[in-house]
């Protein structure tokens, strides 16, 4: 469901990254204040530790507590779930990572993406199998699924009707490495921005960041009203929270604290 207040969420991946400490957090700035700080920058943030290794609840919880009301985190799933030859016999690690406390984030819990390697084809039989296992609540809250899929043979027919059948979202991406549909599809729209270039101070030109502000408003409303969440991503990651910002300031946000 669309929130009012802010409809379109724009962050970057993670948090602890060495060079945003030159040119993003506040000089002297305590590593541990670093999640508090982007928090109030931002309006979301993708955490990409949680592919690699199982979290703790207590992590998630401390996750909630250090971050404004209408923050909002995506978590992508654990690899074990997607890096193998047969979808259809990830229940065990589908259950592992959803059980590993990701409820304890409340209403901040955003998207679960589940990334495939780029070199996994489409498999209409045992992709319906792996869809097929996603649970639709851990607890009470509802989860929202997104697939981000990296090979060609997903930008099919088949594929689009799977994902409608089985009410997950796909990806979004600008990166000229990896396939993507026209625009985001799904119950909500998600996009993962990949082309940050480090000769420009925010990462995107100014026409270009203008240009995505008006798509995710277009996206908010359209097929219908729906959140929609922008990420930026890779590229020149040390550009990714200036990109971030300035999309934000063009949407009419300002961060909660200098």
């Amino acid at each position: 469901m669309a929130t009012t207040k802010h409809p379109v969420r724009v962050g970057v991946g993670g948090w602890t990254y060495e060079p945003w400490r030159d040119n993003f957090y506040p000089k002297g700035l305590s590593q541990k204040l670093e999640l508090h700080y982007a928090s109030r920058q931002l309006t979301a943030i993708e955490v990409n530790g949680t592919y690699y290794s199982t979290m703790k609840p207590e992590s998630f919880r401390k996750w909630h507590d250090e971050t404004p009301d209408d923050f909002m985190f995506s978590l992508k799933a654990s690899r074990f779930a997607t890096n193998r030859k047969v979808l259809a016999d990830a229940g065990d690690s589908i259950s592992r990572f959803v059980g590993s406390g990701i409820a304890e984030l409340g209403d901040k819990l955003g998207p679960i993406v589940w990334q495939f390697m780029p070199t996994k084809q489409f498999d209409a039989e045992d992709f319906e199998a792996f869809l097929a296992l996603l649970p639709k609540k851990e607890g009470s809250r509802v989860l929202r699924h997104v697939m981000d899929v990296r090979h060609e043979s997903f930008i099919s027919l088949d594929y689009r009707k799977l994902a409608k059948k089985y009410k997950v979202s796909t990806v979004f991406t600008d990166s000229d490495k990896f396939p993507s549909f026209e625009e985001p599809e799904g119950d909500f729209a998600y996009a993962r921005l990949m082309m940050s270039a480090a000769d420009l101070a925010t990462g995107y030109a100014p026409e270009a960041l203008d240009a995505w502000a008006a798509r995710a408003q277009a996206w908010a409303k359209t097929p219908a009203k729906r959140d929609v969440f922008v990420y930026f991503i890779n590229g020149a990651k040390e550009k990714a929270p200036a990109a971030a910002g300035a999309l934000l300031e063009r949407l009419g946000w300002k961060p909660a604290e200098a």
